[in-house]
């Protein structure tokens, strides 16, 4: 079995962390921070453990923020060169990897009296793990200085500062402090995006694309109007992260999306989905088959996604579309497309017996559907 996720904040990484510090300043009580922290974190979760390790920051790192904040950058360990912070983590070098999530959550909750001294933490701290979550709340207390702060960063020279510009300024993200102002109207964060669109770095781009997403849950029209403005001559580069900003109102059949994305037209033709069985159980999969019929004299650009109805606990259904194919139909000719589909049961998803349909949309257009009964696990 995999080590759990948790006990990547673990007893030996504090240890590590707090020997660091007292390199850098002998008077840090190492062993009062150690005894805080490890007190009780070994029946917490992930998050609950960077919390309380950043409870166990703030009672013995030095009362004055500035002090701190110099303390702890120097502890770092030398700034990532390249993309990846996957398998980074707090040695001999200094502090990076998973230590830094308490660290950034200290500056945040720490840093807000003195935002300009916060700030230049984070970018020092983001370049050994991330600080999309602890940037946040100063977008929210200290916008003007936040906003103008990140456009600066579209230009530096780190990928990781760059990246920070759009990912942490996301109305949405996943796992940090919902951005209520900028899901309003998220103009301030605009140019950021732009800055950022073409950007060398690919780990950068698709933050770009994801934010863009994320706005376009709120606001398609703004989506639509700013594929109108830079799909037209893009980059094979620049019309990829389009397509991955675009995924949502494409599954949702949004008009205007799919006319910028040349697939605004109906299905000329027909469209027959079937199933490899009428009855799945939980746990198992069933493979979709779709025929495609054309009847027209030119060839058709279509967008296929799927979406399947889950029977909830009270017998109601809820749609959730998953992504198909996106296929060159020629002229009066025919397709067939084959997709399995795992009924396994994962964490973010409880399946519930009964029966269940499965829609094809083809162009933002439910055209074909067929049902099967999942039943209990065996």
């Amino acid at each position: 079995m995999a080590e759990p996720f948790k006990n990547l904040l673990n007893p030996a990484l504090l240890q590590r962390t707090a020997a660091h510090l007292r390199r850098i300043d002998p008077g840090f009580d190492g062993a009062r921070f150690i005894a805080l922290a490890s007190q009780g974190l070994e029946g917490m979760e992930m998050k609950a453990r960077a919390m309380w390790i950043c409870d166990a920051l703030e009672t013995t790192l030095p009362e004055d923020f500035s002090t701190a904040a110099n303390l702890l950058e120097a502890a770092l360990a030398p700034p990532e060169a390249g993309e990846k912070m996957a398998g980074l983590e707090t040695g001999d070098r200094g502090l990076a990897g998973w230590i830094l999530w308490p660290v950034g959550e200290y500056i945040a909750r720490c840093g807000q009296a003195e935002p300009v001294r916060a700030l230049a933490a984070l970018h020092a701290l983001t370049q050994r793990f991330t600080a999309e979550f602890a940037i946040r709340p100063f977008i929210v207390n200290h916008p003007a200085l936040a906003y103008g702060t990140l456009m600066s960063w579209t230009a530096d020279e780190s990928a990781h500062v760059r990246r920070l510009a759009s990912e942490g300024s996301r109305p949405r993200l996943p796992w940090g402090l919902q951005l209520k102002a900028a899901a309003r109207d998220p103009s301030p964060g605009l140019p950021l995006l732009l800055a950022l669109q073409d950007d060398p770095s690919a780990y950068v781009r698709r933050s770009v694309a994801n934010h863009l997403n994320d706005i376009a849950r709120d606001h398609p029209a703004l989506l639509a109007g700013w594929l109108e403005a830079h799909l037209p001559g893009a980059s094979q580069e620049r019309q990829a992260l389009l397509r991955h900003a675009s995924r949502t109102l494409i599954k949702r059949g949004d008009a205007r999306v799919l006319r910028a994305w040349g697939l605004g037209r109906a299905l000329q033709g027909t469209a027959e989905l079937a199933l490899s069985a009428h009855s799945v159980r939980i746990g198992e999969s069933v493979t979709l088959t779709l025929t495609l019929q054309s009847a027209a004299t030119r060839a058709q650009t279509l967008a296929i996604d799927y979406a399947l109805h889950h029977v909830k606990a009270d017998g109601s259904t809820r749609p959730k579309v998953f992504k198909g194919w996106r296929v060159e139909l020629p002229a009066l000719g025919r397709l067939e497309r084959v997709k399995r589909h795992s009924m396994r049961v994962v964490t973010t998803r409880r399946y519930h017996a009964g029966p269940h349909r499965i829609e094809v949309q083809i162009n933002g257009e439910a055209l074909a559907a067929a049902t099967f009964r999942l039943e209990p696990a065996a």
